[in-house]
Formats: structure tokens, sequence, C-alpha cells
């Protein structure tokens, strides 16, 4: 099982593709593609049958972005 850094390297940025915002493995399917169809009520499944290049470590992938990028710590200037 692919597990923490691992899973973030599946996650490429290119300023060159889908504007810059984060890709899995260079495809043109971005993190936020995957969030919103996770979040709209989809399975894991589903977005695989629906998407055959994707594995699912890709899936883990984006959960695990997801996460770091919303456990940041807020600074308040002063």
């Amino acid at each position: 099982m692919v597990a923490g850094l691992d899973l973030i390297k599946r996650i490429t940025i290119s300023p060159d593709q889908c504007g810059g915002r984060p890709c899995i493995r260079g495809f043109r399917i971005r993190v936020s593609d995957v969030l919103s169809l996770l979040s709209a009520g989809a399975s894991p499944a589903e977005i695989l049958e629906d998407y055959p290049v994707l594995e699912e470590a890709d899936i883990r992938a984006v959960l695990e972005y997801a996460a770091r990028q919303a456990d940041h710590p807020v600074l308040i200037a002063a």
C-alpha cells in the first residue's frame, strides 16, 4: 500500500497544464475534479470506472493532498 509522501508524488503541478492547478500523475484530471466527484457522492469505484487511467492510489493521493492543504496555520498580522 502506498502511503504519505509517496502518495503526494502522484500529484503534479505544471504551469502549462490546467492553469497550474494540481493534477493527477500529469494527466489533465485535476485534484479538484476528483474531490468534486467524491463530495457529490461518487464512490471511488465509480470514479475509477469513469476514468480508467486512474488507480486507487490516485484517489487516496487526492485525499491526502486535500488533507495537507486544509491543515495549514493561519497567521494573523499584529
